[in-house]
């Protein structure tokens, strides 16, 4: 039952389930650039960027079903130079975005022998953004508490009968299975608060507390003094362990036991998430959507570079859009597309990126203040959630609405992190 953790949250939303895993297999299983044990590969270490052990873990078993070399799994220094050179912008597209620039781009595609092409750089930023968006929502949801204290502990090998969102498509038995478990499970959210609350509980570190109320004055400074002003101040340091520590490799009995830490996937483990937007620095490099957008820059240029994989990325983006939220939009007083749209514009101006036809202060009428952190928390260092945010910020919705929420960190983050990804591939190619 470890990988129905996800898909359980997501279906809630079946339609948007049968989206995101027509995408995930795509990504995964189908025909493209890179070899599949590679996929994998990258996915570990977009999942390390954010310690998300339930994605490392699950990665782990499919990149040594797809035939992977099991001397990678110690670590980054195991790895062949080419995928290790993709490193650079796995941690700035996971943490800070809008640093990447052409010269990154450049750099991957003119390394002599270990040059990436340019469909396989698309395929490989794709994978980062999608693995660094899924592990905001498997914090964002609970799933890695599921695993247990910190995930650690024996994974049980999966069999081809197993529900696995990595291999599942839509209409499947696979997808029809989880709609049938979902329709059979309590909506109480008050009980699946309390379950949640329990299992988090177990990895609560008690200097969080203090990180959230740090975030809590700042927004509130920041909001008397600057109205439009959105930014909230966080801490930027991880949690990681900087000690190697033991790969996740099969044993004897065809289990795979799971990494005491994944700072082996990791390089500059203290490279973190800092706000895009602060009162001292120069507002020149903000990313205008109307200069550069998905529909009519993105959307192209990634389809163009990796067949089909925009037409699924842009029903993905439609779907989470379209979902209904009118309950949770009334609680907060306004029109469920306006909910919304403040939900994903707030994202994407932590991340810099801004619309020009968007009053900003509608976001702090919208949102207050504990959601907005809640929010920022999931977005930027997910691996950062506990229990008394889950529980504090979400006590007026229902749990198929918090998952609605979650889905639109993950699509949001995910969009945010290919815009600048996209841009920067675009302005190499000119």
């Amino acid at each position: 039952g470890r990988l129905e953790a996800v898909t359980q949250q997501m279906g809630y939303h079946p339609q948007y389930l049968d989206s995101f895993l027509k995408t995930q297999h795509y990504l995964m299983h189908m025909d493209g650039p890179l070899p599949f044990d590679c996929r994998h590969y990258i996915a570990i270490m977009a999942a390390a960027r954010h310690q998300c052990r339930y994605l490392v873990n699950l990665h782990v078993l499919q990149f040594l079903r797809a035939g992977g070399d099991p001397q990678w799994l110690r670590g980054l220094e195991f790895i062949p130079p080419k995928l290790r050179n993709l490193n650079e912008i796995n941690k700035i597209l996971a943490h800070r975005p809008w640093l990447i620039t052409k010269e990154h781009i450049e750099k991957l595609l003119k390394i002599s022998e270990w040059s990436w092409s340019l469909a396989e750089l698309v395929h490989a930023v794709v994978l980062l953004a999608h693995c660094h968006a899924l592990a905001s929502f498997v914090f964002g949801c609970g799933c890695e508490q599921d695993e247990g204290l910190g995930g650690r502990g024996s994974l049980k090998p999966l069999s081809l009968g197993n529900q696995c969102f990595c291999e599942a498509t839509a209409g499947n038995s696979c997808s029809q299975e989880l709609l049938r478990i979902n329709r059979k499970r309590s909506l109480d959210s008050c009980m699946e608060l309390d379950s949640l609350r329990e299992r988090m509980q177990r990895i609560h570190v008690e200097t969080e507390g203090r990180d959230e109320m740090r975030l809590l004055q700042q927004d509130r400074e920041e909001g008397e003094e600057q109205g439009e002003e959105l930014s909230v101040q966080g801490g930027t340091e991880h949690c990681s362990d900087p000690s190697a520590g033991l790969s996740p490799l099969a044993d004897t009995e065809g289990e795979v036991t799971g990494a005491t830490n994944l700072a082996c996937y990791m390089q500059d483990p203290d490279f973190g998430y800092q706000d895009f937007a602060r009162r001292d620095e120069d507002q020149t490099q903000v990313f205008r959507v109307q200069d550069y957008s998905w529909e009519d820059h993105g959307f192209s240029l990634v389809n163009r570079l990796y067949s089909d994989i925009g037409h699924l990325l842009d029903e993905k983006f439609r779907m989470v859009d379209g979902l209904q939220s009118s309950a949770m939009a009334k609680r907060q007083g306004c029109e469920p597309s306006v909910f919304k749209r403040g939900i994903w514009n707030y994202i994407h101006c932590m991340f810099g990126i801004r619309y020009d036809d968007y009053d900003y202060a509608e976001v702090n009428q919208l949102l207050e203040r504990m959601l907005k952190v809640y929010i920022k928390t999931v977005t930027c260092y997910p691996e950062k959630t506990n229990s008394e945010m889950f529980d504090r910020f979400w006590k007026q919705f229902k749990h198929s609405e918090k998952v609605h929420v979650n889905l639109l960190i993950l699509e949001a983050r995910m969009q945010a992190e290919l815009l600048y990804a996209l841009q920067a591939i675009t302005q190499y190619m000119i």
